[in-house]
């Protein structure tokens, strides 16, 4: 989900960094295209790092043994 998500700003901010020339006064569609990748960027890198850790993991099985009767076994050293 996240890659899809930085892949959608790393477009959207391309666009507006790349694409539009139109101006809004007090607002710098140039600026916000390059925050837009950065965030794209950001979450295209924590999504991998994300999955890696996810796929690294251990996984342990503990066995537990009841002895139903009779006398117990010595302790093994």
């Amino acid at each position: 989900m996240y890659v899809g998500g930085g892949i959608a700003l790393l477009v959207i901010g391309g666009i507006l960094a790349f694409g539009v020339r139109d101006s809004i006064d007090d607002l710098d569609l140039t600026m916000i295209g390059y925050v837009c990748m950065a965030g794209g960027v950001l979450a295209i890198v924590l999504s991998l790092i994300l999955n890696k850790q996810r796929a690294n993991t251990s996984h342990t099985e503990v066995v537990e043994r009841r002895n139903s009767g009779g006398s117990v076994p010595p302790p093994s050293v």
